[in-house]
């Protein structure tokens, strides 16, 4: 055994190497990818970078019902696109251990919403288990395993932002590799069709009431008794942190490790106890509307906002305590939102798309970025897969008129996770769409992880790989071209084309993301001033390289990839290499 100061993700990792996890499973997403990338370095387990979270899921599953221990991971809205094998899997069981870990995102750091994964436990009636630091992450990653197996259940861990990347200490331990359970026949307890689902929930209801005895006096509930009883405190999670390092020892503390079932007696008994009781929960008020539902009187979000993540002072001055102000700086810090790297190969074709004002439907990326000014590029994005669906229905709807000017613009890990459904609904019902494929070589946004078009696997070793072309004609688009996003005047020229076609087509936008290691760059790009006519035409590229000193166009050396897309917009040949 050592001690050590690990990331949250990382000690979850740890905490299945040391249960005896076997089988890894999981699509990247922000702030849960660590936790595979993690687990990779052990040779002990299988790990794999899954299509969307609905297989990796499904894939987990199957290996725990092979006998192993199993893991799943993904974001919140991740477990939007799994929530369908969730569901029955609670009816289902498992044979080995399955644990599933969904990271949710207060504040929105990296998320096109905020939404409280709390609910899916509550629906689908698995219970999950909710660490305040890495310490428990492991800890809690070991607990599942055995909570799954004992109760035949799937189990949840929910992480956060600030637990998944903040790092505390952690005694790790030795692993200890449990005996395969052999796969047994049994078509009532496994085959979920309707006759044998009826018998199935009541079992489950029975599993929900000893899982809530079992949280009665879990130690992962545990009370911390402050030098008052004034104020009572029921939190979880981060929450636990700020409550803790704003007050101390002068509240008394009710620590949920288990978020759902949630007990009845202990927070009775607790609430019996102080003489004010305040629920410190992020986001929705699922502990206070539990404490209101028990007829116990308590304070939540009547004090504490149901929005963003919360920190210290906030929890400080929601229960009366006053904070000191930090040292407030003298100059106004300038933000800094962020953008499309320099060199990024979708800045081109966002860049034409823009020029041509044409409709965007987007989607979940990099290229989300293609929002941002100058080049305001997006319309519409909501999630994985969506923009493919979207502009098809929004072609149908409004028929030549749109179809002229509407694109759909996905990426090539977005497109393998949700797209290719999209596709073939607009290559089934014939909507005359376009599709952009912004094909960067690797999954861009979550840190560059592999993805089945890549011809890679999470090791780094070569694996099965998708042919995009070939696959997009399969589905039966006859109309597909390839360009390369830093020729302007190819992309112009294909997607004038593929408008003006009256069928569905493809464009495949080929160019590796100017971060890979593997990509080689070009000498960084200079501006002549004598040449610079100071138009500004190279700042309509919004490329972070570019900008304006002394009136005249400069570029950063030590950002500049040398990608040459500024050239082709300066008239007066000012951009020289």
């Amino acid at each position: 055994m050592s001690k050590k100061l690990m990331l949250g993700n990382a000690a979850l990792a740890r905490g299945l190497y040391e249960a005896g996890c076997s089988v890894v499973s999981s699509y990247p997403g922000t702030p849960s990818t660590e936790i595979t990338e993690e687990a990779v370095k052990f040779d002990e387990i299988y790990c794999e970078w899954a299509p969307n979270e609905k297989v990796a899921l499904e894939a987990a599953f199957g290996a725990c019902m092979g006998g192993k221990r199993s893991f799943c991971a993904m974001k919140h809205v991740g477990l939007n696109v799994a929530a369908d094998p969730l569901f029955t899997i609670s009816y289902t069981g498992v044979n080995a251990g399955l644990v599933i870990c969904v990271a949710d995102d207060a504040g929105m750091h990296s998320s096109q919403n905020e939404q409280d994964s709390r609910h899916y436990a509550i629906a689908a009636k698995v219970p999950m288990l909710e660490p305040s630091d890495s310490s428990e992450a492991l800890a809690f990653a070991k607990l599942a395993y055995e909570l799954s197996e004992t109760y035949d259940t799937p189990v949840f861990i929910k992480m956060c932002t600030r637990v998944a990347h903040s790092q505390s200490l952690v005694e790790t331990g030795d692993r200890v590799l449990p005996a395969v359970k052999p796969y047994q026949k049994n078509i009532q307890k496994n085959v979920m069709m309707p006759g044998n689902a009826r018998r199935k929930h009541p079992l489950i209801e029975e599993r929900t009431k000893k899982l809530v005895e079992y949280a009665e006096t879990a130690p992962i509930n545990r009370i911390e008794w402050g030098k008052s009883k004034k104020i009572g405190v029921i939190t979880s999670s981060t929450s636990y942190q700020y409550v803790k390092e704003a007050f101390g020892e002068e509240v008394s503390v009710l620590k949920l490790g288990m978020i759902h079932p949630l007990p009845e007696k202990l927070i009775r008994d607790f609430a019996a106890q102080v003489e004010e009781l305040v629920v410190v929960e992020e986001l929705d008020p699922i502990i206070e509307n539990h404490c209101k539902q028990l007829g116990l009187c308590v304070k939540g979000k009547d004090i504490l906002p149901i929005v963003d993540e919360f920190s210290q002072n906030l929890v400080a001055k929601a229960l009366g305590k006053s904070v000191r102000e930090g040292v407030k700086l003298e100059e106004t810090i300038p933000p800094r939102p962020p953008v499309m790297c320099a060199g990024c190969p979708h800045r081109g074709m966002f860049y034409i798309l823009s020029k041509n004002k044409v409709n965007v439907f987007g989607d979940i990326g990099c290229y989300t970025l293609g929002a941002v000014a100058p080049l305001n590029a997006l319309d519409i994005s909501t999630c994985m897969g969506a923009s493919l669906s979207g502009v098809h229905g929004y072609n149908k709807a409004l028929g030549e008129e749109a179809e002229a000017k509407t694109v759909g613009v996905i990426g090539d890990s977005t497109f393998v996770h949700s797209g290719m459904t999209g596709l073939a609904n607009i290559a089934y019902n014939q909507s005359n769409s376009t599709a952009i494929i912004l094909d960067n070589s690797i999954t861009g946004m979550t840190g560059h992880q592999q993805n089945p078009t890549t011809g890679y696997n999470i090791k780094g070793d070569p694996a099965g790989k998708i042919d995009l072309e070939a696959l997009c004609r399969a589905m039966g688009i006859n109309r597909v071209q390839v360009v390369d996003p830093y020729d302007l005047a190819a992309c112009e020229r294909a997607l004038k084309e593929e408008l003006a076609a009256k069928e569905p087509s493809v464009i495949i936008s080929r160019r590796p993301c100017a971060l890979l290691k593997t990509v080689k760059h070009n000498p960084p790009f200079t501006v002549n001033t004598e040449k610079c006519k100071s138009c500004r035409a190279c700042m309509k590229l919004g490329c972070p390289a570019i900008s304006f000193k002394d009136g005249k166009a400069h570029v950063d050396n030590t950002l500049c990839v040398g990608c040459g897309v500024c050239t082709q917009l300066c008239k007066f040949d000012a951009i020289e290499e």
